[in-house]
């Protein structure tokens, strides 16, 4: 099946006062086809929503740029898009919900004129059957009596409610791409399942692609069909669901998975990854996760490994990756 957003060797670098530049996202590819669901995951500061912005076209004017790659989205290069263009595209072919609804959502202005607006901005509509489309919306989001909640404020709604909004309002013009960064955040358990049993039903009835960005395995385990792994702006193990939880290899994921609460967990005192992830500005000849990894080797120091394919559509970015199964920490 060809791929609705094919994304090749993306570097994404900022500006530093000095004049210099860092890159966030360091040379990461992967692909998205229609109807299935990717999940990036990783620490914060990692490169995630870096990645999402850069698809979005919503770098920072004048402090972020594309320096090197392309992002291919139905056979267009996006990098190489005029801004008109990719104002057109977005909230229409692709769409994005934000991390944090209380701040996406306008304070001053109710949420049906918000939705109101992107529709019409895309859709030749009346304002009359504009209005009578963002109902509908907020019905299919399952919002309680969205007659009467579309002439409401943002401030009146609680924290599900409003990332109820911001989904009716990424859906509304039927996306081919959504981009969801941390769509779960701040929402409390019950919250967090019915919003991604949501997003479920919604992928099965439209065939909408969904890139889920989150640092929550639990949420990758329950929404996602394939998984990349970041660190430091790389990707350093991508791999089914499936197979990156029963089968991980990078010692990254390795430790991302050994530091999920277990049920019965007999120690009082969470496993955790030592060390701290190096800033964007660090240079680091080898393995940038090698300072933090019990299984480092020489090799490991000296020189980045490539992201290699190991079976069944996994890969890994270790010198060691095939052997992780079996490995002891070097001592």
């Amino acid at each position: 099946m060809t791929a609705l957003l094919e994304v090749r060797d993306l570097r994404t670098s900022f500006k530093l006062e000095d004049g210099g530049e860092f890159a966030a996202v360091d040379g990461i590819s992967f692909s998205v086809e229609a109807g299935r669901t990717l999940g990036i995951v990783g620490e914060s500061g990692c490169g995630k929503s870096v990645t999402s912005l850069s698809i979005m076209g919503l770098l920072p004017k004048g402090q972020g740029r594309i320096a090197r790659g392309s992002i291919r989205f139905e056979d267009q290069d996006l990098a190489t898009l005029s801004p008109q263009t990719m104002r057109a595209l977005r909230g229409n072919r692709m769409a994005m919900i934000f991390q944090e609804p209380m701040t996406s959502l306008n304070p001053a202005f109710t949420i049906g004129e918000q939705l109101i607006e992107g529709i019409r901005c895309h859709r030749p509509l009346s304002r009359a059957q504009a209005r009578a489309h963002a109902i509908e919306m907020l019905h299919r989001v399952r919002i309680p009596s969205p007659e009467r909640r579309i002439d409401e404020y943002p401030h009146k709604l609680s924290g599900g409610m409003r990332q109820r909004v911001m989904i009716a309002m990424a859906l509304s013009c039927e996306p081919r791409l959504l981009i969801a960064d941390e769509p779960t955040t701040a929402l409390d358990v019950t919250i967090q399942a019915q919003v991604l049993d949501l997003m479920r039903s919604l992928r099965e009835e439209t065939g909408t692609a969904i890139i889920l960005i989150t640092h929550d395995l639990g949420v990758v385990a329950e929404l996602a069909d394939e998984v990349a792994v970041m660190y430091a702006g790389r990707i350093v193990e991508r791999a089914s669901v499936e197979r990156l939880f029963a089968h991980p290899h990078h010692p990254y994921t390795i430790g991302l998975l050994g530091s999920i609460p277990k049920l019965h967990q007999e120690q009082n005192r969470l496993h955790a990854i030592e060390g701290q992830v190096p800033t964007p500005m660090t240079h680091m000849p080898g393995c940038r996760f090698a300072p933090r990894c019990p299984f480092a080797v020489d090799r490991c120091q000296q020189a980045p490994p490539p992201l290699v394919a190991l079976e069944d559509g996994h890969e890994a970015a270790c010198w060691r990756a095939p052997l992780n199964a079996a490995l002891e920490p070097t001592p």
